[in-house]
């Protein structure tokens, strides 16, 4: 019930505009999200990399409604991806295509965003291609291909376990040799094509990660979720699998204890960061996968 309500208000045009312009709304938001700025994002970043983990930065936002926001948000990564090269941090980028004008006018999308991959391959760095909703699915995958196959190693793509495609999926980006995230998934989908108990996503994690880390390419795995966690340690160890051929990623400002742990034990880790004014969104599909946030939250916010 709380994952639908917290998605519901994911939605709201409404809450967002008030959330995102109030201060109590800025202090919510902080625990999960870095800062407003570019300076603020690298801050953390840098923090990160001290504590012995990698790092991949977003600028949050999503459906812009006009070319120039796009273009204006293509700076900001680019400035970003120039950032990092200049103070030798251990960070990549993550990226939406709505952000960058998918919905406005689809070719000055895939080129600002070919533009980007081919800016983060001269600095030697990487672009994530963030996955959004299903009816973005084959679009973004699509482009994550065309991408790839112009600037190799250069730009992967994101599963969500809870589409029943996403095994098809995997097997293709694999062969292909594309870096994946996998993660569980943070949108509303219909049963006819998405897994809706707990436990199916759960198989299907499982069972895609398998796939994964016998292919050969370095990829993400992306939860907090002990079980899954535990489920991939196991199934590197009986394979023989080198903790460096693979890493765990998780977000900011959650289960820290983990993150850590985790290092501590010799596995990858890497945090994704993000930032900016546009975390109303964001915030929501967190509390959605974790209704139990929203009072951690609440107890921060009250706390001197």
């Amino acid at each position: 019930m709380f994952r639908t309500i917290f998605i519901a208000l994911s939605e709201s045009t409404m809450l967002r505009a008030v959330a995102e312009r109030s201060r109590i709304g800025r202090r919510l938001s902080s625990r999960f999200v870095a800062g407003m700025t570019v300076q603020d994002a690298l801050a953390a970043t840098a923090r990160t990399n001290a504590a012995g983990m990698t790092v991949s930065v977003d600028n949050l936002g999503e459906n812009v409604t006009n070319v120039e926001e796009a273009s204006h948000s293509a700076a900001l990564y680019r400035e970003m991806l120039d950032e990092i090269a200049k103070r030798k941090l251990q960070a990549n980028v993550s990226l939406k295509l709505t952000h960058m004008g998918l919905d406005v006018e689809e070719a000055v999308s895939r080129r600002i965003v070919a533009g980007l991959v081919s800016h983060a391959g001269e600095l030697d760095n990487f672009v994530r291609v963030d996955m959004e909703g299903s009816s973005h699915t084959q679009k973004t995958l699509d482009i994550v291909r065309e991408l790839h196959g112009r600037h190799p190693g250069r730009v992967g793509a994101v599963i969500q376990s809870y589409l029943i495609r996403s095994e098809d999926d995997v097997r293709r980006l694999c062969a292909e040799g594309i870096r994946i995230r996998l993660c569980k998934g943070a949108y509303k989908e219909p049963a006819g094509i998405a897994f809706q108990a707990k436990e199916d996503v759960d198989a299907s994690f499982v069972r895609l990660m398998k796939i994964m880390l016998r292919s050969g390419v370095y990829h993400g795995i992306a939860t907090h979720d002990p079980a899954m966690i535990e489920a991939t340690k196991a199934f590197a160890r009986a394979e023989n699998i080198s903790p460096d051929s693979f890493e765990f990623q998780m977000l900011y400002g959650i289960r820290r204890d983990m993150q850590e742990g985790l290092v501590k034990d010799g596995w990858r880790m890497r945090v994704y960061i993000p930032f900016g004014t546009e975390w109303y969104p964001y915030l929501m599909r967190r509390l959605a996968e974790r209704p139990a946030n929203a009072i951690f939250i609440l107890k921060n916010v009250f706390r001197r």
